[in-house]
């Protein structure tokens, strides 16, 4: 693991760019809908269920880490944008947009609008990230 000596964030590789800052989770939570508030924290608590998870407020949106970043959201007035990293494409009509970097590198783009759409599927993902986020899809 190699640390910013600017920010103090934690990153899987040495000198990875990142915009260094002392951002506040509240300005993202600011203004928002009830129900946006509501889904983000049911996602902290879906992926905290997987093991700690360090939850980073940066410039225009939050991550959530592990050894890695597996997952982000961004958090509109009315609805959340978010993406988990999986080691697989997974095909799956809740997914807005799929982008592949490598074999074992996918971005899977999802929009939450009410919480009781923060389900068993949305927890399914997010526990399969968090292995991606621990690196563990790179071993044998």
């Amino acid at each position: 693991m190699w640390t910013c000596p600017r920010c103090g964030r934690s990153f899987a590789n040495r000198n990875q760019s990142h915009a260094c800052g002392p951002l506040d989770l509240d300005r993202h939570l600011a203004g928002k809908d009830p129900e946006v508030v509501a889904i983000f924290h049911r996602l902290v608590e879906l992926a905290e269920a997987n093991g700690p998870v360090t939850v980073l407020a940066e410039k225009t949106r939050i991550a959530f880490q592990v050894r890695m970043s597996f997952a982000a959201f961004t958090l509109r007035r009315r609805w959340v944008d978010g993406h988990v990293v999986l080691a697989r494409r997974l095909e799956h009509p809740r997914f807005r947009r799929i982008e592949s970097f490598s074999p074992r590198n996918h971005l899977h783009q999802f929009r939450l609008e009410r919480l009781d759409e923060v389900d068993e599927e949305v927890a399914a993902w997010l526990a399969e990230a968090y292995r991606v986020g621990e690196q563990r899809h790179l071993g044998p």
